[in-house]
């Protein structure tokens, strides 16, 4: 499940009274911190997701991949749905208690919110080819870069764009979830369509937004987590376009 309140809680914006140069030194230095962390963050997603893998499947005597005894439990017992919930219930822990967090603690509830996405992500490679699985991996990254390094450029308020586009991901989570009960292929294409448009718009207006939270004047606890809050809000962008890109695109196992 990747549609997720996007949104942690967003500190007040302003510029500090300082040189230019020094701002935009301060600026790029916010930016590499909030890119790093996002990174760190895909990084753990992926190494938990194939780790968790391999745990969870074997071959059978007819050479067929076959789940462990593990893989049964995280998939098809009770226990998948805690699997599912569990990456939603640390963005809510995240959005509600990190103005009380140390920056510290910030970065260790991201790494385990990472972690416990892998987890909930490692059913795809049940699911679809690896070379489908890499192949969407490099459209996203090559789509979320340019269209990241486009609201961080533009001189364009897309505050507007980006009211709309929540209002569709409202939408869009109502439809996926009425699509749990129905189970349309059609829907579900749909769905996975419309779902690239929104987090690619919202990609653009989170760099913008992330952009300018930054305040020269913040200290060293503040900004890391002002960081961190950014490298979420572009982690989940980038997971839904990720995910919504493979649904279209991927090529199932046999």
């Amino acid at each position: 499940m990747s549609d997720f309140d996007r949104n942690a809680s967003v500190w007040g914006t302003g510029v500090a009274r300082a040189g230019a140069a020094e701002i935009d030194q301060g600026l790029r230095s916010y930016m590499l911190g909030v890119y790093n962390y996002m990174t760190v963050g895909l990084a753990v997603t992926g190494l938990v997701a194939l780790g968790t893998n391999m745990m969870a499947t074997g071959t059978n005597a007819a050479g067929k991949i076959a789940l462990t005894p593990f893989g049964q439990l995280i998939y098809a017992s009770p226990v998948k749905w805690v699997v599912m919930l569990l990456p939603l219930a640390f963005v809510f822990f995240f959005s509600f208690r990190i103005d009380r967090m140390s920056s510290a603690t910030a970065r260790n509830v991201f790494v385990l919110f990472a972690a416990a996405m892998g987890l909930s992500l490692s059913s795809i490679m049940l699911v679809y080819t690896g070379q489908s699985i890499t192949r969407a991996f490099f459209i996203t990254a090559a789509t979320f870069g340019a269209l990241s390094l486009y609201g961080y450029t533009t001189k364009k308020d897309l505050s507007a764009m980006g009211s709309f586009l929540i209002m569709g991901l409202f939408g869009l989570i109502i439809a996926s979830l009425v699509n749990l009960f129905l189970q349309s292929s059609m829907m579900q294409f749909v769905i996975s369509l419309i779902s690239v448009g929104i987090f690619a718009g919202l990609t653009a207006w989170d760099t913008q937004q992330i952009k300018e939270m930054y305040f020269a004047g913040d200290d060293h606890e503040v900004a890391t987590k002002k960081s961190v809050n950014g490298a979420l809000m572009l982690y989940l962008d980038f997971i839904n376009i990720f995910t919504s890109l493979l649904q279209l695109t991927g090529q199932k196992n046999d």
